[in-house]
């Protein structure tokens, strides 16, 4: 079961002015082959169909926890998506075309499919696909291919970052690639482990630290880079057997968290008459009330 919380995993700034385009872009890291849908359903489904869990127990607890992470990780980009696109239109009579810079903007679908918001596509507008989940059931191979994938989506994140200066992007940016990092860390710990191999020599991959990037480089000076949270009240704790040790890049204790960060406000938006989202005018939001009340018993 998963235990959600109505927060996000950081506080997200205000965005002043509409960024549609960069949007798009930043639908890779959401709906693409490497983007956090991708990263959530390959852990939930080994985690769902992982084998032998009482033998391997701190591997389970691993894929498991990280698993309940991206979560938020979906859930945090696409809040930024929001953000980015709040503002592009206008509202009025439907005959101004109150929509009309829309149709020259890098992805349509934001504004005729979503109302103006994320959905689980790629930077291109093609839907995410279950066909990216990789779930062999050989814990080497699936932990190796979980190693790729983090620094698959390690290296889009790092070109998103320098495609756009927008500071709801940059932010989000700057925390996941920490964030990121430290699951990269685990899963070569992991492999390690289980493998005797030092994969954690490898890394950073790219080859550029994240104290490169404005964004992340107060993240890593926090000692984010070194926590990685059990996401539960008391279950996982099992990752303590592998998340250990120092951190291969800058020598700090690695700290296992029980439980999920502090968080941050999840942003509220405004309705979009022109998209007629959430389409309830002032009327209907009386008449609503009046029925909560009602059936509250008020």
């Amino acid at each position: 079961m998963f235990k959600r919380i109505d927060k996000l995993l950081i506080d997200l700034p205000e965005s002043k002015n509409p960024d549609p385009n960069a949007a798009a872009a930043v639908q890779e890291l959401l709906g693409g082959k490497f983007g956090e849908m991708s990263t959530l359903n390959n852990y939930m489904y080994q985690s769902f169909n992982f084998r032998t869990k009482k033998k391997l127990r701190p591997f389970y607890d691993l894929v498991a926890s990280i698993t309940a992470e991206e979560f938020g990780h979906v859930e945090l980009v696409s809040n930024t998506i929001n953000l980015m696109l709040e503002g592009s239109t206008f509202p009025g009579d439907p005959d101004i075309t109150p929509m009309q810079d829309a149709k020259d903007l890098r992805n349509t679908q934001h504004f005729i499919a979503t109302a103006q918001t994320a959905y689980p596509f790629d930077s291109m507008g093609k839907a995410w696909t279950g066909e990216n989940v990789f779930n062999s059931g050989n814990l080497i191979l699936d932990l190796l291919h979980n190693f790729f994938l983090e620094c698959g989506a390690r290296t889009h994140k790092m070109r998103v970052y320098q495609m756009t200066d927008n500071p709801v992007a940059r932010e989000m940016i700057g925390y996941l690639l920490v964030r990121g990092g430290v699951h990269v860390v685990a899963y070569a710990k992991a492999l390690e482990i289980a493998t005797g191999v030092d994969v954690t020599k490898l890394v950073p991959i790219p080859n550029l630290s994240n104290k490169s990037f404005d964004a992340a480089r107060k993240y890593e000076d926090q000692g984010v880079h070194r926590r990685l949270y059990t996401f539960s009240d008391a279950d996982y704790m099992g990752i303590a057997k592998i998340w250990k040790g120092t951190h291969p890049e800058d020598g700090g204790n690695l700290e296992v968290i029980e439980g999920t960060p502090k968080g941050g406000k999840i942003p509220d938006l405004e309705e979009v008459t022109e998209e007629f989202a959430p389409g309830i005018g002032p009327d209907e939001f009386a008449e609503i009330a009046k029925r909560l009340q009602r059936n509250a018993g008020l």
